[in-house]
Parts: structure tokens; C-alpha cells; sequence
């Protein structure tokens, strides 16, 4: 049986920063980021916030549209985050 995957942004708290990530383990993956035990981009700009997730059969599927997520621009991942979150709120204790 294949793992699923998950497809994730996460923003900072001014929304100002975006992030596109993915993992088999969302919350776990999320709460790491939370905690600051992921070092490198996120922990240098305090990007914690989930604010947009999907999830996928398998993680080879989910790895496809992280690429296809980070090849696009500012613009269409904020219209990705507002088709299912418009105040950008965190979804991470929905999970």
C-alpha cells in the first residue's frame, strides 16, 4: 500500500512568507516547523503557520504538485490559500 502524501503551506505571522513543503506525516511534519526543530528556512523566518494542506493517495503524487506549487508564482499560491482558507488562518489544531 502506498504512504500518502500531504502538500502544505505555511505562512509567517504577517503573511508575508510562504513555504511549500511535503510530507507523509502533516501534523507531525507541521508541529516540527512549530517547534523549530526543522533548522534552515523556516526557522530563520519564523514560517509556522498552516495555512493550506491537501492530501494526496501517495507521497510520489504529492511530490508532483509540490513542484508544480513551487514552480508558480506569489500570486497563484495565495489564490490556492484563499480557495479554502480566505483569512488565512492557522489549520494546524483542525487537523
Amino acid at each position: 500500500m502506498d504512504k500518502v502524501g500531504y502538500v502544505y503551506l505555511l505562512m509567517n505571522n504577517t503573511n508575508t512568507v510562504i513555504y511549500t513543503g511535503v510530507t507523509s506525516n502533516l501534523q507531525r511534519r507541521v508541529l516540527e516547523h512549530k517547534e523549530k526543530l526543522v533548522k534552515g528556512f523556516t526557522k530563520k523566518y519564523n514560517v509556522n503557520k498552516l495555512v493550506y494542506y491537501k492530501e494526496f493517495d501517495n507521497i510520489v503524487s504529492a511530490i508532483e504538485r509540490e513542484k508544480q506549487i513551487k514552480g508558480g508564482s506569489r500570486k497563484d499560491k495565495i489564490n490556492l490559500i484563499k480557495n479554502i482558507n480566505i483569512e488565512f488562518k492557522d489549520l494546524y489544531d483542525d487537523l
